[in-house]
């Protein structure tokens, strides 16, 4: 079962496929990102013969899954544009390359690691019984699904005997969600993928038609050149390996050093900035997540010391705030000419990412902007919780260029138009 994941509202989007350099070959598969009510979309094959279907791009997670089946109900998804009704589902029964995962089959315990397969005989070699039902849970929803086996097929490359879930029943999750955690059962993990990367396209066009894409690469060696300013590379840090949080392992840590506004450091504990043995602490990279999450102690340091600088030219918009939950917000008379402080996340190796001012701070009414980062503002108390104290969300990723680099273990970012209309 997959371990409760932090809230999501998921966005959608991405780039032109880089160019291989003169003289280095890379077998390379891309496909769009686009957006799909709230949350960065992708499309993918499945089946003999293909049948293709919507999946939410989580780099959160790691189970591929999509509605299956005549039978498949959702609950609470009545988003825009889905009609809970009529939701496009995979059929099995359409493919001849279905295959329906074992109980005593390996792979099922990549989702049931306890399974007792209690309708096998001990010794017996040959059991019929099939990998149990099995439920994963999402911070918006969750999918109750089966285990199968069958053939993704992309433009040049199709996977044989990819584990993929039923799903029969979901909750506010209408959509299929491919996982590219670092887990076996991923989508990186089952294609044996070397890197991939994206580019997510502004919030500012998820009403139109303006994708990017996603690229997988399957073939050693250096990354594509990209045309612009350098990649900056931070190392992916160590999992946490807590055997109560089994999720941690399928997340991409990396080691924050700082955060800057405006070149003042906020001086965040150490104990924020690093997990722990048991998972408490530490920052993850999640496509699935919209706006980056901080524990409320972080939260505050940040949110102070935008308030300190902000609002020597701005006074806050109190009722704004409550209405929203967000904040700090301030009051401005044209938000094309609202300034704010370079607010930057330094990571371990020298590498700095600092956001464009869209990436942290939006309009909501037409007299004020607000910071689009979250807290659970009743927790904490100082102390640091269960769980990351900092999950970078796909909002705070917009027109920027994020190249996962498995083969080398490390995170590469830079700032880039991503819109490909």
């Amino acid at each position: 079962m997959a371990e409760a994941q932090p809230p999501r509202h998921r966005v959608s989007h991405q780039s032109p496929l880089p160019q291989t350099p003169p003289g280095q070959h890379f077998r390379r598969q891309s496909t769009n990102i686009s957006s799909l009510y709230g949350g960065y979309s992708i499309s993918l094959s499945f089946g003999t013969p293909s049948q293709t279907l919507s999946f939410l791009l989580d780099t959160g997670s790691s189970l591929v899954w999509f509605p299956c089946t005549d039978s498949f109900s959702c609950s609470s998804c009545n988003f825009i544009g889905v009609d809970p009704a009529n939701i496009t589902t995979f059929l099995p029964r359409l493919s001849s390359s279905t295959k329906i995962v074992g109980c005593k089959d390996p792979k099922c315990r990549w989702i049931s690691p306890n399974v007792q397969c209690d309708g096998c005989r001990k010794n017996s070699t040959g059991c019929n019984e099939s990998c149990p039902l099995f439920r994963a849970n999402y911070g918006s929803g969750s999918t109750t699904a089966l285990l199968i086996s069958e053939t993704l097929i992309l433009p040049e490359k199709s996977v044989e005997n990819f584990i993929v879930g039923c799903s029969i029943f979901a909750s506010t999750e209408p959509s299929g969600i491919a996982g590219f955690g670092r887990a076996p059962d991923s989508l990186p993990a089952q294609m044996g993928l070397k890197r991939f990367s994206y580019c997510l396209v502004s919030h500012e066009f998820d009403d139109e038609p303006v994708h990017s894409n996603l690229v997988l690469e399957t073939a050693s060696g250096a990354a594509a050149s990209i045309e612009g300013a350098r990649i900056n590379y931070t190392p992916f840090s160590k999992n946490p390996t807590t055997p109560k949080h089994p999720a941690y392992k399928e997340y991409y840590y990396v080691t924050l050093q700082k955060i800057t506004v405006g070149g003042v450091d906020v001086r965040v504990p150490f104990k924020f900035l690093v997990a722990d043995a048991e998972g408490r602490g530490g920052t993850i990279v999640d496509s699935g997540t919209t706006l980056t999450f901080m524990e409320n102690p972080v939260y505050e340091l940040v949110a102070e010391e935008l308030e300190k600088q902000v609002g020597k030219n701005y006074s806050r918009a109190a009722e704004v705030e409550n209405l929203s939950g967000l904040g700090p917000c301030f009051k401005v008379s044209d938000e094309n000419s609202f300034t704010v402080p370079e607010l930057a996340f330094h990571f371990k190796g020298g590498a700095k990412l600092a956001l464009p001012v869209e990436n942290y701070f939006s309009p909501l009414v037409d007299s004020a902007m607000c910071m689009t980062i979250t807290t659970d503002r009743g927790g904490g108390g100082g102390g640091v919780g269960q769980g990351p104290a900092i999950i970078f969300g796909n909002y705070q990723q917009q027109n920027i260029y994020m190249e996962y680099d498995l083969e080398n273990e490390r995170l590469g970012f830079r700032k880039q138009i991503c819109n490909n209309k």
